[in-house]
């Protein structure tokens, strides 16, 4: 089980600081590689630029009421969520779907209820664990 995690490659799990101005204020984010790489993917999909998306998540989490002491983990957070959405199919893998063109409302209520949009797709398991089942 851990070979698919130990196999990475160590970039992924190698921090990097970023600069960036939060209102005027300049401040540093420090994420594991693998996150950054999320992040620019999400940008991408709405033409943005990784730190236009992070203004945008800070001032919209700020406007919510969120935690924005704590950004650095809600954008780890973030990150697991696009990818969890893209797994239940509440976000089209194509990356040509801009994220602001989805339903949050939507998909929120049907996380909510526990209901999925597309079936889970079954794990492949080896010949042995299927013989031992």
């Amino acid at each position: 089980m851990c070979q698919l995690f130990i196999g990475a490659d160590p970039d992924l799990y190698r921090s990097r600081s970023r600069s960036l101005r939060l209102h005027g204020v300049a401040t540093s984010i420090r994420l594991e590689n693998l996150f950054w790489n999320i992040l620019e993917e999400i940008g991408a999909r709405d033409d943005m630029s990784v730190g236009r998306l992070l203004t945008r998540l800070y001032d919209e989490l700020a406007a919510a009421g969120g935690d924005c002491a704590n950004f650095t983990s809600f954008l780890r957070v973030s990150c697991g969520r696009y990818l969890a959405l893209q797994v239940a199919g509440s976000i089209p893998a194509d990356r040509s779907i801009p994220i602001r063109s989805l339903d949050a409302a939507l998909i929120l209520a049907r996380e909510a209820s526990g209901r999925e949009c597309a079936p889970r797709a079954k794990p492949v398991i080896s010949s042995r664990e299927a013989r031992l089942s």
